[in-house]
């Protein structure tokens, strides 16, 4: 069974995601919404045209949204990325599991919107492991609402073996779903200017959508992003769910979504954090852990990218770590600074490459789901 309770306990299984035919990514509200904070310039209208040939190219659907698709060679670098990631777990006695692969593109129809299925390839984002059950969270993009189906395999094996396995309700994404209050206090364009939000007859007000990317895990204290109404009834979700047995820790608006770029721990006391300025929006207890600030990211640690190339992730994607244990941490060998940094203070760092980080939205800790680590609930924070 699964049995996962915090970011650093001895790793003995987890899921790899799969980014086989990761070829589109659907430029429609719900991804505008979700990504506004790294790629929002990209989003201005008119959209631009692109040379067919070895570029993307933008389509113009019906729907009114834009489909883009991705560069050949990315992909193709990046599922040699991930396979390096795979048989690194491996050698350090890890088991892995997969997906299934994504063998052929698929669109699908909900009775109020058309979306292109994604692979599942940052498992991240809509899983997580809290003890002894694996927890499915509610999508926040469209593209993704059917991703965990190409999880089902191993979630049903788990749950052959005894696991618990819950499903949080899921949405129905109208337009009217998302609150975009968010988005309209960042010093951008006003919302319905860019992102007109039309009106459904399905219209049920803010629903619950909420990645589970932005929690991060210490025992028996959990730390919760809350930035939207669409968050906070997650939040609320999780804490009747859960009553009891974990105390979740609400950090309102630290940042859009995710915050596992931000902030990971990697032994009881040592944390990782992204700068200085976050320490104080920490609970009481974090604020007396031992800190270390990585050092700034530089343009130079990144591939050079066309100017037709979406960036969606910020330029702190490599603090995505995953721990190993207490000791060791895969982390991406192209931010060598990161690795010097890491050792300094006694830990062993594990480089893998990872080259298209911010094309495809995820580092090392996205693209897995550690579903068994050594341990059981203990309390951190006291």
């Amino acid at each position: 069974m699964v049995n996962s309770f915090n970011e650093w306990s001895p790793l003995k299984e987890v899921v790899v995601g799969s980014p086989i035919n990761y070829n589109t990514q659907d430029l429609e509200l719900s991804f505008k919404v979700f990504f506004h904070d790294v790629a929002y310039s990209a989003f201005c209208y008119p959209y631009y045209g692109c040379d067919p040939g070895n570029h993307s190219v933008e389509i113009q659907p019906s729907q009114g949204h834009v489909t883009r698709i991705l560069k050949k060679q990315y992909l193709e670098e990046l599922n040699e990325d991930v396979e390096e990631l795979v048989n690194t777990l491996k050698q350090l006695n890890v088991q892995v599991h997969r997906p299934i692969p994504l063998s052929k593109a698929i669109s699908f129809e909900t009775p109020y919107w058309k979306a292109d299925c994604i692979p599942a390839l940052n498992i991240r984002d809509q899983a997580i492991v809290l003890g002894n059950e694996i927890l499915e969270t509610p999508p926040q993009v469209r593209a993704r609402y059917f991703e965990n189906d190409l999880l089902k395999p191993i979630f049903y094996e788990y749950f052959r073996r005894g696991a618990k396995w819950t499903n949080m309700p899921k949405p129905i994404m109208t337009d009217r779903s998302f609150d975009t209050s968010y988005i309209s206090g960042q010093n951008v364009p006003a919302m319905q200017e860019v992102y007109p939000q039309n009106e459904s007859e399905f219209d049920i007000g803010f629903e619950m959508m909420f990645d589970a990317a932005q929690c991060i895990r210490f025992g028996k204290d959990v730390l919760i992003n809350v930035a939207t109404k669409n968050h906070y009834l997650a939040y609320e979700w999780l804490q009747r769910h859960f009553a009891g047995q974990f105390n979740f820790h609400m950090l309102y608006q630290f940042a859009d979504n995710h915050i596992d770029s931000i902030i990971l721990p990697l032994k009881p006391g040592t944390l990782l954090l992204r700068n200085p300025q976050f320490l104080e929006r920490l609970p009481e207890p974090l604020q007396k852990w031992d800190i270390i600030y990585p050092p700034e990211p530089t343009e130079n640690i990144f591939p050079t990218y066309e100017a037709d190339d979406l960036i969606l992730t910020t330029k702190y994607i490599d603090l995505n770590v995953l721990s190993i244990d207490e000791e060791k941490i895969i982390v991406n060998s192209l931010f060598p600074e990161l690795i010097k940094t890491l050792e300094k203070h006694g830990f062993t760092p594990i480089p893998v490459r990872h080259r298209h980080r911010r094309i495809f939205g995820g580092g090392f800790h996205c693209f897995t789901l550690d579903t068994v680590r050594e341990g059981s609930l203990e309390d951190y924070f006291n």
